[in-house]
């Protein structure tokens, strides 16, 4: 059988956030990712963390809360996930893990390329954070793509009016980041 047209369409990855906060950092190079993603890469940024119920196992059964099912979808249309998570008491913040948690009894994330950036202005800071996030996607058999995963600083004088950054070092290092994640995904 021939081969057919070579798909063109962009790989999508999906940006989540780790911050409800309204000028985070972690946010703000989010979006930056979503406006300045490389050609052949659809960037989109999750906006639903918020709207999760707390996370109840006797509710992770069909049919799901709305905005789990949102997620899960979410997730399951993507080729990859990127997180940027500050820490919070020294590990993950608690919207976040409630996030994860939803996570895990689907199967959307199983084998799904992951990678996350730190955007604190130290690269040990949210260390916790990122070990944590990192012991959670084990659970879930994500794929973490450590090629991918990166420390970018970003001082919130940084940060435009728009909720983006302009330096263009930074959004040079978080093309370079989703690269990473798509090329891994296009390559498993």
């Amino acid at each position: 059988m021939p081969a057919g047209p070579a798909d063109t369409r962009p790989a999508r990855i999906l940006l989540v956030s780790g911050s409800t906060r309204g000028g985070s950092t972690n946010t703000a190079l989010l979006r930056t990712a979503r406006a300045a993603a490389p050609a052949g890469i659809e960037a989109v940024l999750y906006a639903g963390m918020a709207d999760l119920p707390h996370f109840n196992p006797d509710d992770d059964a069909d049919p799901l809360p709305a905005a789990v099912a949102r997620l899960r979808a979410e997730i399951a249309a993507s080729a990859a996930v990127l997180f940027c998570t500050p820490e919070y008491a020294g590990a993950l913040p608690g919207t976040f893990k409630n996030l994860l948690d939803w996570t895990v009894g689907g199967f959307e994330m199983y084998q799904k390329p992951v990678a996350w950036v730190n955007a604190s202005g130290s690269p040990t800071r949210a260390a916790h954070a990122h070990a944590s996030l990192e012991t959670v996607l084990g659970y879930i058999h994500a794929d973490v793509v450590p090629a991918a995963c990166a420390h970018i600083a970003v001082g919130r004088d940084r940060v435009g009016a728009d909720g983006m950054i302009a330096d263009a070092d930074i959004r040079r290092r978080i093309g370079e980041v989703l690269t990473a994640l798509r090329q891994h995904a296009e390559a498993t």
